[in-house]
């Protein structure tokens, strides 16, 4: 199909949620920025990337047809927009803070007999990846959506590891972290999501996957266009707070999100509460990831931002095709700081 080409030059570039008006652009930098994303056509997978600097648009494509405002499945990015429901909970006293049981929110859905380290696992053990429990990502995924209650699975999966331990990646901690958000906070975690982040102009979360029960997915299937993806993103660099400096996440909880806890055992790369960290053209970036290749980088030191959206069909990290997007936000920063 035939390539559309979607740049906005600095002169009309847009401002996002968490601007800083008053803050300079400069030139040089946004006009190399289009050109690297112009020469990224050779990465098949890709559909879309936009690029906020200092708070403002300066370059976005669309690859193959597809555009940057389309909506695209942002997988397990969603994640990262998961914890920041969880921060906003704890903020308004909905829940006690990252050290909290889960087990007497959720004691409806534990297991009849039941190993006593379940009574261990807090919030902050799901958020980082470290409740123990057998992955239900990977191998495991597909059985365990086929369940009739999602939450009851996931609690059910033995332990691999105690709480506290080391980083399991399991997309089945989210929907309990979900879960948990409905129970306390009387209403869907979309509904939630749609009233605790409504401010934020530019964000909306499209269809979203729901168990047999109702609950919502949590850490994957969620449809967002790549420049939602860039205005959650803006939030979490501005600290939190909207264009107009409405505070919707804490900045507090932002630091805590972006310190590492743990490491993945399949990139090394530190992780969060719902954020990877990595070196990254010789800066430090935090970022979300989801498989296929939807990816959200924020580098904190340049006032960079970048969402970038891909076919999510393939896999991005055994195929190299993470990689390479790594690659290209390396060069993006390249031109920022140049």
């Amino acid at each position: 199909m035939r390539k559309q080409l979607f740049i906005i030059g600095l002169a009309l570039a847009l401002p996002l949620a968490g601007a800083c008006a008053q803050e300079p652009v400069i030139a040089r930098p946004a006009q190399t920025i289009a050109e690297t994303l112009s020469a990224a056509t050779s990465l098949s997978q890709l559909k879309a990337v936009v690029v906020a600097h200092n708070g403002k648009i300066v370059a976005e494509r669309g690859y193959d047809g597809h555009t940057p405002a389309e909506s695209a499945n942002i997988k397990s990015a969603s994640k990262s927009i998961i914890s920041a429901l969880v921060g906003i909970a704890i903020s308004k006293g909905l829940l006690e803070g990252v050290d909290q049981p889960i087990a007497p929110i959720l004691a409806s859905d534990l297991p009849a007999k039941r190993d006593p380290r379940l009574d261990r696992i807090t919030i902050g053990n799901l958020l980082s990846m470290q409740a123990g429990l057998e992955r239900t990502s990977g191998g495991n995924y597909g059985r365990w959506v086929a369940s009739r209650n999602w939450v009851r699975a996931a609690l059910a999966m033995p332990f691999a590891d105690d709480p506290g331990g080391a980083m399991l990646y399991s997309t089945g901690s989210t929907p309990l972290l979900s879960a948990i958000l409905t129970k306390v906070g009387g209403k869907s975690t979309l509904a939630l999501a749609r009233d605790w982040l409504g401010p934020l102009e530019d964000f909306r979360i499209g269809a979203w996957d729901r168990d047999p029960q109702g609950i919502y997915l949590g850490g994957n299937q969620m449809a967002m266009s790549t420049r939602s993806l860039l205005a959650f993103g803006e939030l979490y660099r501005n600290g939190g707070r909207t264009a107009e400096g409405t505070q919707i996440v804490p900045e507090d909880w932002i630091r805590q999100s972006w310190q590492s806890r743990t490491n993945s055992r399949f990139s090394n790369d530190g992780y969060g509460y719902g954020w990877f960290e990595r070196v990254i053209g010789g800066k430090t970036v935090h970022y979300a990831w989801g498989f296929g290749g939807q990816m959200l980088y924020i580098v904190p030191d340049l006032a960079l931002t970048v969402a970038m959206t891909s076919d999510e069909g393939d896999p991005s990290a055994r195929s190299g095709y993470r990689d390479d997007l790594h690659d290209l936000l390396a060069k993006i920063i390249g031109t920022a700081e140049g």
